[in-house]
């Protein structure tokens, strides 16, 4: 059985990155470029649960909480890196 959703592996990861990371690219998130998607995977992690826990308490924060663990993370950072990638190679088009 598939359980992917709109191309994604799952409900959470699309919309997660959809609702919290869509239109950032990958140096937004961090300040700088990363090395790579591992270290871009954790970056959103990090961001996304304190942005969660900031402002949710209770059973809500509780269930923001299990909604993200779904997420997969990495795949967020490779869609972003690429995109990235794309978006890279046509300023240099532009520039050349």
């Amino acid at each position: 059985m598939n359980n992917t959703y709109n191309g994604w592996t799952n409900y959470a990861t699309w919309r997660v990155n959809l609702e919290m990371f869509d239109g950032q690219s990958p140096r937004d998130i961090m300040g700088r470029t990363p090395h790579d998607f591992y270290e871009l995977a954790d970056a959103l992690q990090s961001q996304a649960y304190e942005l969660i826990e900031m402002d949710g308490k209770g059973l809500a924060l509780d269930y923001a909480l299990a909604f993200l663990s779904d997420v997969n993370w990495q795949e967020i950072a490779k869609h972003q890196m690429a995109d990235y990638a794309d978006d890279e190679t046509e300023t240099d088009e532009v520039e050349a």
